[in-house]
């Protein structure tokens, strides 16, 4: 039997990482009380430090999520980079590729580069100064008991919690989801994106640019002072070997591979690659349980756009939250998580499977002709383009309220 004298709240949890901050934030500020159980408290974030190597490409829907969650505006300002253009393009024959602009599609930016520790930073200072949030770190979950009464936690530091309703956001090898008994499907492509911040002869004029190669696609993301954090999706093998090279044996790979644009690689830091793989969760709910982010899907990482999907999940989920608490429901009402969950899972399945005409970027080398026939098709079809970049931007017609701007107030006040 659950112990009444347990600490109660209407929401636990676990990972303050991006998708676990921003939902902590959101949720505390809608005025659900949220206990946060995070392992490792992130360091502060340093701008004197260069550039770290892992950064995300924040959309507009993603940046006005994170606004909402009360970071935004801090982290636009301390580092980050706007970009305005996209451009795609095939690496085997001399084709010209495909342009996207922001104000083509009337948006003012197509996205923001920023690393990941400052968001993860600038989040925990908001988490702090919330009332509604109190913090256990460093704290993981041990168990779980789960009934008419809520969800009794056991954490590794001997505490036990009770909460309405478990979020588990607790990255990839999510503890929730195996202590859930979720399963899950994971296609392993044997391959891995190598990260560096390098710098070519002429600076980037802040495009998003990306080629695809028979390898897998190399993108160039833009940086403030004018160099590019790139991302080389290669075959796991040939990544450790490009990550082992000298310097200067890794920029004249690097050239040969981006030949033609901004001039020759004239610098470049540490690198790193990290193994890409595609998972994707059967259920994202199970009973008082709900996953969101890389817990629930890992995508293809085409350039840092996994954690919008997960800053989606989060904004969704705070809206249904609010729509139960207003009809006088559980916020953990079942049905309720069975529409967030349908909702949420054809997303991201959507983003798992490539995006409308793009899908076929997606498929292995030596299709690539095919893949030529879809960059071509998205370079005719303004329609195709259209709802690319809506998705890409996170406004699409499925996105969540706060993606396409509505404020916290207003989903509380709508009737």
């Amino acid at each position: 039997a659950m112990n009444t004298t347990l600490e109660k709240f209407d929401v636990a949890i676990a990972g303050a990482g991006m998708v676990g901050g921003a939902a902590a934030c959101l949720l505390a500020r809608c005025g659900f009380s949220v206990a946060l159980l995070e392992a490792h408290e992130p360091k502060a974030f340093d701008r004197d430090q260069p550039v770290g190597l892992r950064v995300s490409a924040i959309s507009p829907g993603s940046a006005a999520i994170l606004h909402q969650a009360g970071c935004w505006d801090q982290v636009d300002r301390t580092r980050s980079c706007a970009y305005r253009r996209m451009h795609v393009e095939e690496g085997a024959n001399n084709e010209p590729g495909v342009d996207f602009e922001a104000p083509a599609f009337g948006l003012e930016r197509l996205g923001t580069i920023v690393e990941n520790e400052l968001i993860q930073a600038s989040l925990w200072e908001v988490v702090r100064s919330l009332q509604l949030v109190q913090v256990f770190c460093p704290s993981k979950l041990e168990g779980l008991e789960s009934g008419e009464g809520g969800v009794a936690l056991k954490l590794s530091s001997g505490q036990q919690i009770r909460a309405d309703l478990l979020i588990g956001a607790d990255g990839a090898g999510s503890a929730v989801r195996r202590i859930s008994g979720i399963s899950q499907q994971v296609w392993d492509y044997n391959q891995a994106g190598l990260v560096s911040v390098v710098r070519k002869s002429k600076p980037n004029p802040g495009v998003a640019w990306q080629r695809f190669l028979e390898t897998g696609p190399l993108a160039f993301l833009p940086l403030g002072d004018g160099s590019s954090s790139i991302v080389w999706t290669l075959p796991a093998s040939e990544a450790k070997e490009k990550s082992e090279l000298s310097p200067d044996e890794f920029m004249q790979a690097l050239n040969q591979a981006s030949e033609g644009w901004l001039g020759d690689v004239i610098e470049c830091g540490p690198r790193a690659s990290f193994p890409l793989s595609m998972r994707l969760s059967d259920r994202y709910v199970s009973g008082r349980v709900v996953l969101l982010g890389d817990s629930a899907h890992v995508v293809h990482p085409l350039a840092g756009q996994g954690v919008n999907l997960g800053l989606a999940d989060a904004a969704a989920l705070t809206e249904m939250l609010i729509k139960n608490r207003k009809a006088g429901k559980n916020i953990a009402d079942e049905k309720a998580l069975r529409h967030f969950e349908s909702w949420r899972k054809s997303e991201s399945e959507l983003m798992a499977g490539g995006i409308h005409g793009l899908r076929a970027l997606f498929m292995p080398p030596g299709l690539s002709s095919i893949r030529r026939a879809g960059l071509k098709l998205v370079s005719k079809s303004w329609h195709t383009r259209e709802a690319f970049i809506r998705r890409a931007a996170g406004q699409g017609r499925n996105a969540p309220r706060i993606s396409k701007g509505d404020s916290i107030e207003s989903l509380m006040h709508r009737v």
